[in-house]
């Protein structure tokens, strides 16, 4: 399965959120990667949802010690995916926070971002949601990717 996924975790899900946990999972190599980002780098990112933070296990003490500069981020996730096509399962919020991020350090994503269920019939759609459905999401980005690629590949199954 030649395909890349990618998950963002955020600030909240507001108009003034912002990407604090971005990871990708390439499904046919394995390559990976997952950081955090420091809100601190960006001025104006200060919105914090107490409710996200409680979904995703994040605080913001965590973001400042352990996140990069949100430049950084960037230069990161172009180096690895410059020129492909890496899919989301929730493209309006993932495309938001790419777009808030990519602002953020005044640069470009040199990838495409695309929903996913652009590369499903309505017969593996059905399949995929019944797998996500099974799932016991973790809200963190990398375990999210693989969850994404595990309904993927059981949605694939057959055809």
């Amino acid at each position: 399965m030649d395909i890349i996924c990618l998950d963002f975790e955020a600030s909240g899900l507001g108009p003034r959120s912002y990407p604090i946990e971005v990871a990708w999972r390439d499904a046919a190599s394995g390559e990976q990667d997952s950081f955090l980002i420091d809100p601190n780098t960006v001025p104006g990112w200060t919105h914090w949802d107490e409710v996200a933070q409680g979904i995703h296990g994040l605080s913001r003490e965590e973001l400042h010690a352990q996140g990069i500069a949100a430049s950084a981020a960037c230069w990161r996730l172009n180096r690895a995916l410059e020129g492909r096509t890496v899919y989301c399962d929730a493209l309006e919020f993932d495309h938001f926070w790419l777009r808030r991020l990519y602002e953020a350090a005044q640069m470009r994503p040199m990838f495409r971002l695309k929903g996913l269920e652009v590369l499903l019939t309505a017969v593996q759609r059905q399949r995929f949601m019944a797998a996500i459905e099974c799932q016991d999401r973790r809200h963190r980005a990398l375990d999210d990717v693989a969850d994404l690629i595990g309904a993927l590949q059981y949605a694939f199954q057959g055809d």
